[in-house]
């Protein structure tokens, strides 16, 4: 009914670059939330390792926390671009979504640009308040970074939530009524489950690419007191964060069930409403048939994961016409390359947390180190194909059952010049920062952080 009423106002959209358009989109997306997730979670590190040096008086804890501030200071200077972009193109590509639902949703960008402000302005009194500030006064003036980083993605992520279970308005003739922005943003049923698998993965991320850079050091024997600690603060963080996100995903995939059970059934490949389905492990969808190709089945196992019960029933594919169902084959890569990377990290997570409660150290083992450095790139591609997941799982609708993406895209041209450029324009960004991060790494330590004591982390 809505979408039939929404369909009705808007008409058809000509536009011959739908494909181009999910692309450049997706493009930005996959370049800024890496960055997203280090303006979330990497400020408290800095944060950590800052109090550290207040709790023990360890000037190498200061000298870490310096360090690593520059390097702060860099991602959120690449992350103003890449965040500027995102949000111009919100309304160059989608016209139709944001004119219909910005009174709904409006609300939810306001704040996140506040906070961005605020981010902006402690970053800089944080920055040029070392030497400036009694120490105590320095580290309270960083708190206001970390909770700026933390409300300002937390409205992106109440934002998608209401896409993927709209709710708190009405929509009468094609127009949005009686909206209540606040039960749309923290009312539905995916905004909960969305922070808190979001703010996980960033300590993930964060924690794994920054121990990476580290291992990479350790390989090639680099390895004093200030390396160790260095790679042992995020590594600790990724350690904690990693098998705890195999309990909130079980949290998500059962909501997706319950409110989206066409995505679950992509996800899995799942044809035909079954009790009792079966789980498929890798293989490939056959949408002739229905059937996965190669395969490897493990009776029970979706239905027991998707409502606890062995025997559950879990929708399928058939359930809703052919055309409003996402890419299958697409959804279901993404998501086993999200599930398969995620349990690799949680072990490595598992085995870290061991050897540092029973021997008080790190791990000494050079194929650990290996695995961490491994660790580091595969932590972002776990992240990029779970918003993979998210967004294509929803697909063909931008606003779940309410307005299909098609009817949502620009019907302006010029839309492939404008995706080449963007990519040009992110391979500049991108060696910028390589450059940035190379000269922040090659600078010296300062005097009194003996790269070689004996002590060990």
């Amino acid at each position: 009914m809505i979408a039939a009423l929404i369909g009705t106002a808007l008409g058809p959209v000509q536009q011959h670059y739908l494909d181009e358009a999910r692309q450049m989109q997706a493009l930005s997306f996959a370049v800024h939330i890496p960055l997203v997730c280090f303006g979330v979670a990497f400020p408290a590190m800095v944060l950590l390792a800052e109090w550290l040096h207040l709790r023990t008086g360890d000037d190498l804890y200061r000298t870490l926390a310096r360090r690593w501030t520059r390097i702060m200071v860099a991602l959120f200077a690449i992350g103003v671009i890449t965040g500027t972009i995102l949000s111009f193109e919100m309304g160059l590509l989608w016209p139709n979504f944001t004119a219909t639902f910005g009174d709904v949703f409006g609300l939810g960008f306001a704040i996140e640009g506040f906070s961005f402000f605020l981010e902006a302005i402690f970053i800089g009194i944080y920055v040029y308040g070392w030497e400036r500030m009694p120490p105590r006064w320095h580290l309270l003036s960083g708190l206001p970074i970390v909770f700026t980083g933390f409300s300002g993605s937390m409205m992106v992520i109440a934002v998608n939530g209401w896409m993927n279970h709209p709710s708190g308005f009405k929509l009468v003739n094609g127009k949005t009524t009686d909206v209540h922005p606040w039960a749309a943003l923290f009312g539905n049923r995916f905004f909960w489950h969305e922070l808190v698998h979001m703010y996980i993965a960033a300590f993930i991320v964060a924690g794994f690419v920054v121990a990476a850079a580290y291992a990479v050091g350790r390989l090639r024997g680099n390895w004093g007191r200030y390396e160790r600690i260095a790679l042992a603060i995020p590594l600790t963080i990724a350690a904690l964060a990693a098998p705890a996100q195999l309990l909130v995903g079980d949290w998500a995939a059962r909501t997706v069930a319950t409110d989206q059970p066409t995505k679950l059934a992509a996800m899995e490949g799942l044809q035909k409403t079954t009790k009792g389905a079966s789980e498929h492990v890798l293989g490939w969808y056959d949408a002739k048939t229905g059937d996965i190709k190669w395969g490897i089945e493990i009776p029970y196992l979706l239905s027991l994961l998707s409502t606890h019960d062995p025997n559950g029933r879990v929708q399928g594919l058939d359930a809703v016409p052919a055309a409003d169902r996402p890419p299958v084959n697409v959804e279901r890569f993404a998501f086993q390359t999200m599930v398969g990377i995620g349990t690799l990290l949680a072990l490595i997570g598992v085995l870290t947390l061991l050897v540092r409660w029973r021997r008080r150290r790190l791990p000494q083992s050079v194929w650990f180190y290996r695995a961490l450095v491994v660790a580091g790139p595969l932590s972002l591609v776990c992240l990029i194909a779970g918003w993979v997941t998210t967004e294509v799982g929803r697909q063909p609708w931008v606003v779940y059952g309410v307005m299909r993406t098609a009817d949502a895209v620009t019907g302006a041209g010029g839309v492939p010049v404008g995706y080449a450029v963007l990519a040009l324009v992110y391979v500049g960004v991108a060696v910028a920062l390589a450059w940035i991060l190379r000269r922040l790494a090659r600078s010296p330590l300062a005097p009194h952080a003996d790269p070689q004591p004996t002590t060990q982390v």
